[in-house]
């Protein structure tokens, strides 16, 4: 007898969905994409209102083989990938791809919130069609994406460097980043002075508090001089407690997480990147073997959704009244309001059973799913507690006609914290309910310290996805791959976690800004948004949008003057070739960062590295002479730093084009005959393979080390690294680590 056949993306989906429905249909999963716009082309007919051109991806034929025969044999076709555009998007390439085989069958559209039993069922119980609106905004986001790629990124290569990149949302993440670093950059920063003194009466606890106003008004104090003369009007001065107020305020605990804020908080709290966050949202969404069971433990994580479905908020509440007592849970149910952009299709992100405690899943989790689903679990119950209740206490001090101020906080009620301990609180100063109004305080001595304006902080992970959020460019779904994009390119580096634009980065924005500002600005990118949006409700023709884009970018792009910019971009160093001679040295940027050209380039081939001093000033590397002659010429060997890593080449190239990659003087643990080198792939990423790479593919991402295990006597030791042991060397066999 014929089954039905449900379609979906990933085996871990395909596997929960397969238990719950205990064997009745036949799951299959498409990896995603089976079919996009062409690699090597646009794929794009411009002038038939933006056809695309979509091919079969050719690694998945095996894949779509098996859809084929897997439709070909069943009653009735379930699609049932995720819930959003992309989702759509995918559930309608199938329909076309199995079209021969799905010719006079039902087709349906199914989708869920959650993979759980109750949500499947429900959803086979009440199918629906492709919703073509959804499928046309992804259609449009996609070709606009490429129509950028390929129009404006062959500019950056002629003008800047080869293999770069320009996207119509990446670029004005880059913007905003670049931006902030000329902030800080012109920064200027302005001298001001503190006065402090701790104050009391009796013996009651000091506290501490801090000049504010200066007759009346505040006053800030700009030198030295200023606050040596305050101080010295002040001295013989009597101290009054003037004013103390004291109030009991509640905080309310955050709103569920939606995309973009579980990405902030992963961010800031776990030290997780965006792109490892939605990885491990992914898997816990799609299901985890649980002692046997297979379960979805959290609702869908693309969404900008804050509604909680009223039975997930029921099971919450009888939780807490287990877990914490009656007395931490919220007396009703406590919503949240969404933003007038948010699409409310999902639910937010929540654990699918809060009675799967953290605790309770540890045994079958992965550290990071742990990690990750603890965040989300504690911030879901949250919701439904008791807020904190913060007594919160200012004091002010008059001394002569200065006066002071001091503020703090004590938490008299818990409240949610006791579930989610990650909202922070700042409790300033102790001050003791004894003090009152009037009371004669005594202090110790005035202390003055400098001080001076901070310029404004570069973007974390968290904070510039914040910004982008409330800016309105992009989508939270699609925030973890631009920022992945923009380091990729090395366009921006991480220093001490915040986003830090390379040279290569800051010429790539000053040239897209420069050239195309009405395109790569906020306005415009939220703009776009927004009508994206509109032909996903069914407001606007998909193609129509994507001419008017394409008729501004093709008018700019007919306005630049390529020769004209490469040019500007060339910096003159007044050093002359040393190869022709009759040619200039001047800086040129690769993908691998700046370098010396001979300016009569092609005629003459010569470049050299170079460094620059604290300055700014170049020097040219030299390249290290070696002893040994080369093999076909006979002139001396060099040792040279390329693309791909250091290595050994004849002093007379280009005459002589002789060289071998450089080694580590270990032999090849694989073969035996070859020897260890060092290499960088095409990302600048450190690994250690053969030298007689492609005969012996041994490779190695942990650098050998040609020194004796002592445990076991291997021939060498490999390089490692931890957050908190450092490096340290690990015996490749034994896993012996020599401290």
């Amino acid at each position: 007898m014929a089954k039905g056949l449900i379609i979906v993306e990933s085996p871990a989906k395909a596997h929960t969905i397969s238990k719950f429905l205990q064997n009745r249909f036949q799951v299959k999963a498409s990896m995603g994409h089976i079919r996009d716009l062409p690699t090597h082309d646009l794929g794009v007919n411009v002038d038939n209102n933006f056809a695309p051109t979509y091919v079969t991806d050719k690694k998945k034929s095996k894949i779509i083989a098996e859809l084929k025969e897997a439709a070909k044999n069943a009653d009735v076709v379930y699609l049932a990938s995720d819930h959003d555009r992309e989702g759509e998007a995918i559930a309608w390439h199938l329909s076309k791809v199995l079209e021969k085989e799905l010719k006079g069958k039902a087709l349906y559209r199914i989708v869920f919130n959650e993979i759980t039993a109750k949500a499947i069922n429900s959803a086979m119980a009440d199918p629906g069609q492709i919703n073509m609106s959804k499928v046309d905004a992804q259609q449009a986001r996609r070709i606009l994406d490429r129509i950028v790629g390929y129009s404006i990124s062959p500019l950056l290569w002629k003008v800047i460097a080869k293999d770069l990149s320009a996207g119509r949302v990446q670029s004005v993440a880059l913007r905003l980043i670049c931006e902030r670093e000329a902030e800080i950059n012109a920064f200027v920063p302005k001298e001001f002075w503190k006065i402090e003194a701790d104050f009391w009466r009796d013996q009651l606890p000091k506290f501490k508090a801090t000049f504010e106003k200066y007759k009346g008004k505040k006053h800030e104090i700009k030198t030295d001089e200023e606050a040596s003369q305050l101080m010295d009007e002040m001295q013989k001065a009597k101290a009054v407690l003037s004013e103390i107020k004291r109030n009991t305020r509640k905080v309310e605990p955050p709103a569920p997480f939606i995309t973009s804020t579980l990405q902030q908080e992963a961010s800031k709290l776990l030290s997780f990147q965006a792109q490892r966050t939605m990885s491990v949202a992914q898997q816990l969404y799609e299901g985890i073997d649980i002692g046997g069971e297979s379960a979805g433990l959290i609702t869908y994580m693309r969404t900008d959704s804050t509604r909680i479905a009223a039975e997930a908020n029921d099971a919450a509440k009888r939780l807490i009244g287990e877990r914490f007592g009656k007395e931490m849970l919220h007396s009703g149910t406590r919503l949240y309001r969404n933003k007038q952009s948010a699409q409310d299709a999902h639910e937010a992100i929540r654990p699918t059973d809060p009675f799967r405690t953290p605790e309770s899943l540890s045994p079958y989790l992965s550290k990071d799913q742990l990690k990750l689903y603890t965040l989300i679990w504690q911030r879901f119950i949250a919701t439904q507690m008791q807020a904190v209740k913060v007594l919160a206490t200012t004091a002010r001090i008059t001394v002569g006609e200065a006066e002071f101020v001091a503020s703090g906080n004590q938490i008299s009620f818990e409240g949610f914290l006791k579930c989610y301990s990650h909202v922070n609180i700042p409790l300033g100063e102790k001050i003791h309910p004894d003090y009152a109004k009037s009371n004669e305080l005594l202090s110790d001595a005035l202390r003055k310290s400098q001080h001076f304006t901070t310029p404004p902080s570069r973007y974390t992970e968290a904070s510039l996805i914040k910004e982008l959020e409330a800016k309105g460019i992009g989508r939270p779904s699609t925030y973890a791959a631009i920022l992945s994009t923009i380091r990729n390119r090395k366009y921006v580096v991480l220093e001490k976690k915040a986003f830090k634009p390379t040279p290569l980065g800051v010429d790539v924005n000053n040239f897209l800004v420069d050239k195309f500002d009405s395109l790569f600005n906020v306005k415009f990118t939220a703009e776009m948004e927004d009508k994206l949006d509109e032909v996903e409700y069914g407001k606007l023709i998909w193609h129509n949008l994507v001419k008017s884009y394409y008729d501004d970018m093709k008018s700019l792009i007919d306005k630049v003057d390529v020769k004209k910019e490469k040019k500007a971009l060339m910096q003159e160093t007044g050093i002359k070739c040393d190869l022709c001679n009759e040619g200039e040295m001047v800086v040129k940027r690769g993908r691998s960062g700046e370098f010396l050209s001979c300016n009569r380039y092609p005629a003459c081939k010569n470049s050299k590295s170079f460094t620059r001093d604290a300055e700014g000033k170049i020097h040219i590397v030299v390249p290290k002479t070696l002893d040994e002659k080369c093999p076909k010429c006979g002139s001396p060997l060099i040792e040279r730093n390329g693309k791909y890593g250091t290595f050994i080449a004849c002093s007379t190239y280009p005459k002589c084009k002789y060289s071998r990659p450089k080694t580590l003087g270990i032999a090849c643990p694989e073969c035996k005959i070859g020897e260890v080198t060092a290499r960088r792939n095409k990302k600048g990423n450190s690994f250690y393979s053969c030298n007689r790479y492609p005969d012996c593919k041994w490779i190695s991402n942990y650098k050998p080390v040609a020194q004796e295990c002592p445990n076991c006597s291997h021939p060498y030791l490999e390089e490692h690294y931890h957050k908190d042991k450092g490096h340290y060397l690990q015996c490749p066999k034994c896993k012996y680590i020599l401290d």
